[in-house]
């Protein structure tokens, strides 16, 4: 335990028993038929059932929907955040997070018994709400921490040139934060697709997304073709996060230039 590299063992077990091992399971399983046979039917079956690939459909479009409401929300709210002038306390910023604080699953549950009290029917409207609520405030920090951290000598650059605030805005602010965005649409975009707890509190399981046909599988007892169907998630997921990589690197640097 001299070695400061043995205080890495616990951590080591933890990865290798919560994370590598059940991603391994999901492999197996996905590549095996019900009396454990290697077969690639489940893989096929995805693009051959219309049911599977309706709902995928419809979750990257809601996912698209609610990732569009989180930029037009939280980049204004990130930019007032970041702004010195227009934001002096630490204890707004606190505010925006503040919600991350509180287990998703009682918001959620909390917001569909206000639209209950309220008469609201439940359908994708309240859908989309429930989602940019619980995932407004995965958007406000990346963009906000870029923000934070840019080097404000650009803007006064451009300002000292004769840019107008609109232009030192376009030219300038926009594109630098862009990393921020980036990594805010990552943080967004796919957790709405494989959610499922989210869309059926708020629309009484009417719409069904990604992740309800794997939950729905899998309590089914149909393992393998919900592991498969997991895979192809993890694999979407792994690919978008490698093209991100970059941005999600400068991101987290406060951009470049």
């Amino acid at each position: 335990m001299r070695k400061r590299s043995s205080w890495a063992l616990p951590y080591f077990i933890f990865l290798v028993l919560f994370v590598v091992l059940p991603l391994l399971l999901i492999v197996v399983y996905s590549f095996q038929d019900n009396s454990g046979h290697f077969t690639l039917g489940n893989i096929t079956k995805f693009f051959s059932d219309g049911d599977s690939l309706s709902t995928f459909a419809l979750s990257i479009e809601v996912a698209i929907e609610n990732t569009i409401l989180c930029i037009l929300i939280g980049y204004p709210a990130a930019w007032i955040l970041a702004n010195k002038q227009l934001n002096r306390s630490a204890v707004t910023v606190v505010l925006f997070i503040l919600p991350m604080w509180i287990n998703a699953l009682m918001r959620t549950l909390a917001t569909a018994e206000l639209f209950n009290m309220a008469g609201i029917p439940l359908g994708k409207g309240t859908l989309l709400f429930g989602m940019c609520y619980d995932y407004l405030p995965f958007m406000i920090y990346p963009i906000y921490n870029v923000l934070n951290k840019m080097d404000k000598s650009y803007a006064e650059a451009a300002q000292d040139l004769g840019a107008t605030p609109g232009e030192v805005f376009r030219k300038i602010t926009l594109p630098l934060s862009m990393p921020g965005v980036m990594s805010g649409v990552m943080m967004v975009f796919m957790p709405t697709v494989s959610t499922f707890a989210i869309s059926e509190f708020l629309t009484n399981n009417k719409i069904k997304l990604f992740g309800t046909i794997i939950q729905e599988n899998i309590n089914n007892s149909m393992w393998n073709y919900g592991a498969a169907l997991s895979l192809i998630m993890l694999v979407i997921i792994g690919i978008t996060t490698f093209l991100q990589g970059g941005d999600t690197e400068e991101a987290a640097s406060g951009g470049t230039i």
